[in-house]
């Protein structure tokens, strides 16, 4: 498997942290609510997916540990999990054998996705491919294998907190550390502050003419915050009080035009 530069770093970053999200996949798959995003805002408030979801082809794009792909299939979906990391999805079996699942797992990347066209009828990814895959490789990926009709949703960091994070990859501060209209590619390998991988993170306007280049239409946008609670708290570098003021989070739901 050839893979360009970013997709490479990425699969050796999550091959090598792999272990440390096993913990978190398990409290998420012993969730019987759905929700989203590190804050856990409910699906109940932010009607993302569809009412029922009984018998709809879904995948996954970049299942990770596969707890939203569990949650969808517990409800009825024929789903698919599809991820570059193998031992993420090792994981990801492990848990759907144990909660007795019936998902089938692929090893991919959402860049070149092995299903032909029209093959689903809604697409979710949670922190997964528009994450850590090239938005200008993975949306038209997500175009060709949606029926026309079709849902797709998405979760990722909002690009506010690029603007926020010191150079050196600590937390989020109250100030401007980079500009909004700087690179989309964010490469945190020499990072002085536990060093990561190759992200992502288009504007919001980036985001709408990508998803409008390639064939959908936006139905609804959310910018997510952090309820009440320990201001101090801190998830992957934000804090529960900087996350309450802004947004750290954003979710995109679109429809495949026919």
């Amino acid at each position: 498997m050839t893979l360009p530069e970013h997709a490479a770093e990425n699969l050796r970053y999550w091959n090598g942290m792999a272990h440390d999200w096993v913990a978190m996949g398990e409290r998420a798959w012993d969730a019987t609510e759905i929700t989203w995003g590190e804050w856990g805002v409910p699906e109940a408030d932010l009607r993302l997916l569809p009412d029922d979801v009984t018998g709809l082809d879904v995948i996954e794009l970049g299942c990770g540990t596969g707890y939203v792909s569990g949650w969808l299939a517990r409800r009825g979906a024929r789903v698919t999990g599809l991820d570059l990391s193998d031992r993420q999805l090792a994981t990801a079996r492990r848990l759907a054998d144990e909660h007795g699942a019936d998902i089938r797992f692929v090893r991919a990347s959402a860049e070149d996705v092995p299903f032909p066209d029209d093959s689903f009828e809604l697409a979710v990814s949670e922190y997964g491919a528009p994450t850590w895959c090239d938005p200008d490789r993975w949306l038209p990926e997500a175009a060709r294998i949606l029926r026309p009709g079709g849902r797709l949703v998405f979760l990722t960091n909002h690009p506010l907190t690029h603007v926020a994070t010191p150079a050196d990859g600590s937390a989020v501060v109250r100030s401007f550390e980079r500009p909004w209209f700087g690179p989309e590619r964010h490469d945190w390998r020499e990072a002085e502050v536990e060093p990561g991988g190759i992200e992502y993170g288009p504007t919001p306007a980036g985001w709408i003419r990508r998803l409008r280049a390639f064939g959908f239409s936006i139905e609804a946008y959310h910018e997510l915050r952090a309820p009440e609670g320990d201001g101090d708290e801190v998830k992957f570098f934000v804090d529960r009080a900087w996350a309450h003021d802004f947004p750290s989070e954003h979710v995109w739901v679109a429809e495949l035009e026919g």
